[in-house]
């Protein structure tokens, strides 16, 4: 029986569009390339969520491989993307919200930095959330086996009671190996809530998809 429901952040809980965040922001076309590749797409991101390196010395980094012009932006994206483009995915925070009144826990399983406390509350459904394990915290990144373990051990969660949900499937298939259920979650509400029903969690089943 599932009694914990357990979301990923980007592409789940919130939009995670690194391109459209630039072009929202008005960078112009010429420098959106570098900063995907250099600061979104860098090897120091990928550090940063999982805690490898500080903050200022990934960004350091990035810099040495950007125009000095860019500098700023880099810095200004990589500490606080989030204070302008933090935007809900459509029908999540309901779903949640949901299961929370339906008696399930709720919790996070995020590769995300250090910072994510400074702006997790501004995401619809937060107030649900009985815990979270974010990747920067504990130096792991989904899907090394021992993210999923820490989850499961600091909640004292059965893995065979929880459904986890994530936008990439080899972050599924990690869940899977450690035992525990889930879904890929395509930016398809309807579709979600059909899995979580196949799973015997009793949502309400939602419109169908066109």
């Amino acid at each position: 029986m599932i009694r914990s429901i357990v979301f990923d952040m980007g592409n789940v809980l919130i939009h995670w569009r690194p391109e459209f965040f630039l072009e929202r922001e008005g960078i112009p076309e010429e420098d959106r390339l570098p900063l995907l590749r250099e600061v979104f797409g860098s090897v120091e991101w990928a550090q940063l969520d999982r805690g490898a390196i500080p903050p200022e010395e990934g960004i350091a980094s990035m810099c040495r491989r950007l125009p000095p012009r860019l500098h700023g932006l880099a810095r200004e994206l990589t500490l606080g993307w989030w204070k302008r483009c933090l935007l809900p995915v459509e029908g999540m925070a309901d779903l949640i919200r949901e299961l929370k009144g339906l008696g399930y826990g709720i919790y996070l399983l995020s590769n995300a930095k250090i910072d994510l406390p400074l702006y997790f509350d501004r995401i619809p459904g937060s107030e649900c959330f009985d815990g979270r394990i974010v990747s920067a915290d504990w130096k792991l990144l989904k899907p090394q086996p021992e993210i999923y373990e820490t989850l499961l051990r600091e909640f004292r969660l059965k893995p065979e009671e929880c459904f986890f949900i994530d936008d990439l499937s080899v972050n599924v298939e990690g869940a899977r190996r450690a035992g525990l259920d889930g879904a890929v979650f395509f930016g398809d509400i309807p579709r979600l809530r059909r899995e979580l029903i196949a799973a015997s969690v009793p949502c309400a089943p939602g419109e169908a998809s066109l």
